[in-house]
């Protein structure tokens, strides 16, 4: 089969291949369903041969059946084949290779070995199996294959490279591939425009959309300085990197789909990440960056579409992004842009506490026309979790705001009876306020008011960085799909696989606790990050690690193995007081240490 519509597989062709002399074919779904028949129960599986339909004009799929007989206790192995060639010699090298069953054991013992290689450089095992089983198997594997990878999920088939959606996750991946981190950051900051702006999505290589998102082009520095403070890998700064060229969209234009030219012009990472900050440093009325057509939440859409409207939460993650990088400035001898950012972190906490602040919490955002947005008087959307969970984070928040605001949050938004911790209440219907396609969504789905995983994943977080360990840890047990799945009951409600996180599940009256969109989710790289460094408390710097625990109090311990180039560290945690957190003392190879870092090199 050959797609001639899409330029980057025209010269490709996909094959399928039995090692069977008795087989039959399709490429017609209508005859593989039938018309009686459906995706789960497809008239095919009652039939002994498929007709043979080939060529173009059909619905297309590709079906592939044999027949054999099998004696009592007679084992026979059938071998399968999908792949793609360049051309029709290649594809038959291909078959001719794998049509044997020890090389196509070999193959499989090889995908194994490597997915062992990669998973076995963190284990851990706690009191809750259910996390065990998620952070030594399923959360890396997530991100890596489908959000690294494949780009693609049974409820999002594209294929695209978001500019933010594969850099927050690479966050999760640095401890086990620092290499793959690296090369991904590089390639990022291969489609940022000369004005300071980004893809906010593309295909390989150049071909995306141009938007006025304002959060995306922030993710560069973020996981930038996040790489080399765990790596301690300053040289990646110094990598060139060309930028990317295009007209710069108009006024009311709010996002253009074409190919950019490469520009010849070329910058260091260093000023590739300044470039972004400065430009996301675009601020309104109240002093708040200015949201664009959206920030992390991509549906609020129109909020400030007319180039007035400001995000509250983008404040807090613009400071984020400025702490992080001010030493990186005062490594590089930046010293007057260090002394810059400094100041504008401290203007941009003032300015939120005196016009983020509602009175109980903090809003969400400012609407073009002034409107608050995420307060007690919006007659939709009075509170999202974000902007509490990030005044925590971003540790810029006061602190009897901070407290208050996560009550607020707990109370308004976790729902323990359904098991979600939803993203905003109530939902976004029928006020006349105009947030953007997010309105779209039925109540209760996806962003309007459903659990959002993501944003779920930054509220545990939260509660870890205030010290509540019982807390933390109730509600990553409360959202783990494990823990959504445990009767047919729960599964018959929840309806999507219990080892993959989803992106979103639905708290619609209709479908309360069902789960949404899965696999393809940053919501899986950032629950393994809450786990290993917010609650467990590991964390690596350079070239050595700490422990720095915010755990159940009626957890006793929990270990973690860890490997570091040849040697596999044992980490023993012991909690006889049973405290949420502090460490007390800290051994190695039983002789207390004073410094609270291990070494590793």
């Amino acid at each position: 089969a050959k797609n001639g519509y899409n330029e980057e597989f025209q010269g490709h062709t996909a094959f399928m291949y039995v090692n069977s002399s008795d087989y039959t074919v399709t490429c017609d779904r209508n005859e593989f369903i039938g018309r009686r028949g459906s995706i789960k129960n497809p008239s095919a599986l009652k039939k002994q041969n498929l007709s043979g339909q080939l060529g173009a004009g059909f619905d297309p799929c590709g079906a592939i059946m044999t027949k054999f007989e099998l004696q009592p206790g007679e084992k026979k192995e059938i071998i399968f084949l999908l792949g793609q060639g360049r051309n029709i010699e290649e594809i038959r090298s291909l078959i001719e290779h794998y049509k044997n069953a020890e090389t196509v054991e070999r193959a499989l013992n090889d995908v194994k070995d490597y997915w062992s290689k990669i998973l076995d450089m963190i284990q851990v095992k706690t009191p809750d199996p259910s996390l065990d089983l998620m952070m030594n198997n399923w959360l890396l594997y997530q991100s890596l294959v489908c959000r690294v990878w494949a780009r693609t999920a049974f409820y999002q088939s594209s294929g695209a490279f978001g500019f933010r959606d594969q850099l927050q996750d690479m966050l999760a991946i640095v401890y086990s591939s620092p290499e793959t981190v690296r090369e991904h950051i590089i390639l990022c900051a291969g489609h940022q425009f000369l004005e300071g702006d980004v893809q906010h999505w593309w295909h390989p290589p150049f071909r995306g959309v141009r938007t006025k998102i304002s959060d995306d082009l922030l993710f560069l520095p973020y996981v930038t300085a996040g790489y080399i403070e765990i790596t301690g890998d300053t040289s990646i700064l110094d990598e060139t990197v060309h930028f990317i060229e295009d007209e710069p969209l108009k006024q009311g234009e709010s996002e253009r789909y074409n190919i950019p030219n490469i520009s010849d012009q070329k910058a260091d990472i260093y000023e590739h990440c300044i470039l972004a900050i400065d430009k996301a440093s675009s601020f309104g009325e109240h002093g708040l960056p200015l949201i664009g057509s959206g920030d992390w939440n991509d549906g609020m859409s129109s909020v400030g579409d007319k180039g007035r409207g400001e995000s509250i939460w983008l404040a807090w993650f613009l400071y984020t992004v400025l702490v992080r990088f001010i030493p990186i400035c005062k490594i590089r001898g930046d010293i007057e842009r260090a002394e810059k950012y400094e100041e504008m972190a401290l203007h941009l906490v003032e300015n939120i506490e005196n016009n983020g602040w509602d009175g109980g919490w903090y809003r969400r955002a400012y609407y073009d026309d002034g409107t608050p947005l995420g307060s007690a008087t919006s007659e939709e959307c009075k509170i999202d979790s974000i902007s509490q969970s990030w005044s925590v984070i971003s540790g810029a928040g006061r602190a009897a705001r901070v407290k208050e605001a996560m009550r607020a949050l707990e109370h308004n938004l976790i729902d323990r009876e359904t098991g979600v911790i939803k993203l905003l209440t109530p939902p976004f219907d029928k006020d006349a306020q105009e947030p953007g396609y997010i309105k779209g969504y039925i109540p209760g789905v996806r962003e309007n008011g459903a659990q959002y995983t993501h944003a779920a994943a930054w509220v545990i977080m939260a509660f870890a960085g205030l010290g509540d360990g019982d807390k933390a840890l109730e509600l990553y047990h409360m959202i783990n799909p494990i823990n959504h799945t445990r009767t047919d009951k729960e599964l018959m409600k929840y309806k999507v696989e219990p080892y993959i996180i989803s992106a979103d599940v639905y708290t619609n009256p209709k479908f309360m606790g069902r789960g949404g969109w899965t696999w393809y989710t940053g919501s899986a790289s950032w629950m393994y990050r809450v786990v290993l460094e917010s609650i467990l408390g590991f964390k690596k710097r350079g070239d050595k690690f700490t422990i720095d625990p915010c755990i159940s109090k009626t957890w006793n311990g929990y270990s973690i193995s860890y490997k570091y180039k040849d040697t596999i560290y044992k980490i023993q945690i012991k909690n006889p007081q049973g405290v949420n957190r502090g460490v007390k003392a800290l051994y190695l190879d039983g002789e207390e240490i004073h410094d609270k870092y291990v070494s590793i090199t």
